[in-house]
């Protein structure tokens, strides 16, 4: 196998790289080229500081087939400069319609990783777990997202245990179906806002890489750890509020000197 997600990210510092772009904040006639010069140039900037760099798909969605296409091409040059890609897309659906998914993704892009959501059960998550291990990619299962909504649902009582430690509990046994070197295929999206679940999810995960979104613009406070990969967007992409590629250098040097302990 070729570049393979889990060994590579494992063997680069721990921080992630958010691409949310906003095209309102790139000035001059054609925005779009603008983004893209900036998000290439900050790649090549940062990319040696970087475990991967995670696109939000909504971000591109919403500007419709010219956003498609300005992802493909950033993925594209992620990939040429040797990043790892995380696709922050948070799929989720049965049978033939997630195979399809995991196709667009995970096959599409060997070696990258994708989001996915687990609210539809063991069989919606079985073909991208599958099409990671085809592709020598990582599927990120959200278990505790970094939102202040999340304990409305993901905090609920479930037999005396938080419904989130109930998804961690099932998504072990799928990380160790899925082994990867040197960690599982099957990792968690645990958000960085909550450090308590961070401790408390790792003894249960031991096998799992965690995204940990959270850094920055939602307060999250960085924290060294074992296969802990944080991931700033906004306070990264667009330190103070706008694009800025020597701000943006210093803002991931603060980050790493932190995650260093």
């Amino acid at each position: 196998m070729g570049f393979d997600f889990v060994s590579e990210v494992a063997a680069r510092p721990p921080l992630v790289l958010g691409v949310d772009p906003r095209p309102a904040w790139h000035p001059g006639p054609d925005p779009l080229a603008h983004l893209e010069g900036y998000a290439t140039r900050l790649m090549e900037a940062l990319a040696a500081d970087l475990a991967a760099v995670k696109f939000q798909y909504a971000f591109f969605e919403a500007l419709g087939g010219s956003g498609w296409a300005l992802l493909e091409r950033l993925v594209a040059t992620a990939r040429v400069l040797g990043l790892p890609v995380v696709h922050d897309a948070k799929r989720g659906d049965i049978g033939t319609t997630a195979a399809a998914y995991a196709r667009a993704t995970l096959e599409r892009w060997p070696g990258s990783a994708l989001t996915v959501n687990p609210y539809l059960g063991g069989d919606a998550l079985e073909p991208f777990f599958a099409a990671a291990a085809r592709s020598g990619g990582a599927v990120f299962v959200l278990v505790k997202t970094s939102n202040p909504g999340s304990a409305d649902f993901q905090d609920l009582d479930a037999g005396g245990r938080p419904l989130y430690l109930r998804v961690a509990e099932r998504l072990a046994a799928w990380a160790e179906a899925w082994p990867a070197e040197p960690w599982s295929r099957v990792g968690a999206v645990v958000g960085g806002t909550h450090p308590e679940a961070l401790e408390t999810l790792r003894p249960v995960l031991p096998a799992s890489l965690f995204l940990v979104p959270g850094l920055g613009a939602q307060g999250a406070s960085p924290r060294p750890g074992a296969g802990l990969l944080w991931s700033a967007s906004r306070s990264l992409f667009y330190p103070d509020g706008r694009p800025d590629l020597e701000a943006a250098r210093r803002q991931a040097a603060a980050y790493l000197r932190d995650l260093a302990g």
